[in-house]
């Protein structure tokens, strides 16, 4: 078939490649120059099933009220005359529960897990260079009553496959020593060494280049301005160079997604949450971080990239504006500084703002609706660039009319 990929973040083309993978042919519209360039390039860079935990959870209520009148909340809430914020706040809200943040971290794991073995078939299939470190990922704690929490938090995943280890502060810093440091202020941590780190973008912009290189058609720069439906059929895509026809869609446009959805009688229920990173360089840095960790005390997450470190926090519930002011910064900033002092140039650190889709199960959205030939592989929020590759094998099997190795019904309503 002739499938048309609409979005070109990390979602979009691994779904490319796993079509292409299935002896498709496939084209792809994405409206910026390049592939990648959003979400997928500012990201925290972390592929962890370990750290899979639906944000919609009984804690979030409080932290998102908080937030109205305290800056420093890592999930932070900006009212507005928006409709959709209201709609989809009040739908998160419904998630909150002990049991349905239970259920959805479960299958949200679930989906992660499958999708790190479906990343690793593509790495022993393909040769890509993307700064990758798979030691694994430390989340790291301040005190002891908040390590004894994270323990207990984290057996809802252990129950469900996650490999974790319990460590000391000694054993922390053996596995990262650039936190000596701050070594006084650590009680211990907790360990996942099946997760890891690497350059989503670099990733991104690999994988679409070898489709393009066998035979896929990648159209940047071009905007999908309209789809055009006849019954329970999409008879074509019109964009900002014209119409595109095709046998089958896929929409992988994360926070487009819902108002072209809207156009063809489907209500998707994504709304964009803001988050923050800092990309420093490590120049002559000493003692660079080798692994990725999460200052769980903070909820700072550091990546290291090579001869660059990423790093993220917050999360906004703002609307669609990417805008940003350097005082958003300051506190990651503060905290990485603090963490690493010798770890890298610190004053040099390019500041970034992006959307991640997110609904309120923070599940995708995959297969489809109520057009025959119109697929869903959307809204995959803060851990996308985890669950793409699982979701993108789900989508191809579902094309083609095979049953996924992992059941849709289990990881999406």
């Amino acid at each position: 078939m002739r499938i048309l990929v609409l979005g070109g973040g990390v979602v979009g083309v691994t779904a490319a490649y796993e079509l292409q993978k299935d002896g498709h042919e496939v084209v792809l519209v994405e409206r910026n120059a390049q592939v990648g360039t959003e979400t997928s390039w500012g990201n925290a860079g972390m592929v962890a099933p370990g750290h899979s935990f639906a944000w919609s959870s009984p804690h979030a209520p409080m932290i998102l009220l908080k937030s109205l009148f305290l800056r420093d909340q890592s999930l932070r809430f900006k009212p507005s005359i928006d409709l959709d914020l209201w709609t989809w706040s009040l739908k998160f809200l419904f998630q909150c529960t002990k049991s349905r943040s239970e259920y959805n971290t479960i299958r949200k794991h679930r989906l992660a897990s499958y999708s790190q073995q479906v990343l690793h078939k593509t790495l022993r299939d393909l040769d890509i260079s993307y700064d990758r470190v798979d030691r694994g990922i430390l989340y790291f704690y301040r005190t002891q009553a908040r390590l004894d929490a994270g323990i207990a938090h984290m057996q809802i995943l252990a129950r469900s496959g996650q490999e974790i280890e319990v460590l000391d502060r000694q054993r922390v810093l053996a596995l990262e020593p650039s936190l000596r440091h701050v070594g006084d202020k650590i009680v211990g941590g907790i360990y996942c060494p099946t997760d890891e780190t690497g350059d989503c973008n670099k990733f991104t912009a690999a994988l679409a280049a070898h489709c393009v290189a066998n035979g896929a058609e990648f159209r940047t720069g071009e905007s999908v301005v309209g789809i055009d439906a006849a019954g329970d059929e999409v008879v074509g895509v019109r964009t900002s160079r014209g119409t595109l026809k095709a046998d089958a869609y896929v929409m992988a446009l994360g926070n487009q997604s819902r108002g072209l959805a809207r156009r063809l009688g489907v209500s998707l229920p994504i709304y964009p949450v803001k988050g923050y990173s800092l990309t420093i360089p490590v120049g002559d840095a000493k003692s660079p971080p080798t692994i990725g960790s999460v200052d769980e005390e903070n909820l700072v997450a550091i990546s290291p990239f090579g001869d660059r470190v990423r790093v993220t926090a917050t999360a906004e519930i703002s609307g669609y504006s990417t805008a940003h002011r350097p005082s958003d910064f300051d506190f990651m900033a503060r905290v990485a500084r603090e963490n690493y002092p010798a770890g890298a140039q610190h004053d040099r650190a390019e500041m970034w703002a992006g959307l991640r889709p997110m609904t309120p199960t923070n599940l995708p959205i995959i297969g489809r609706k109520r057009h025959r030939n119109l697929y869903y592989d959307t809204g995959h929020g803060h851990i996308g660039w985890t669950m793409s590759h699982g979701s993108a094998r789900i989508l191809a099997d579902v094309v083609a009319g095979r049953k996924p190795s992992l059941a849709l019904e289990s990881i999406v309503d």
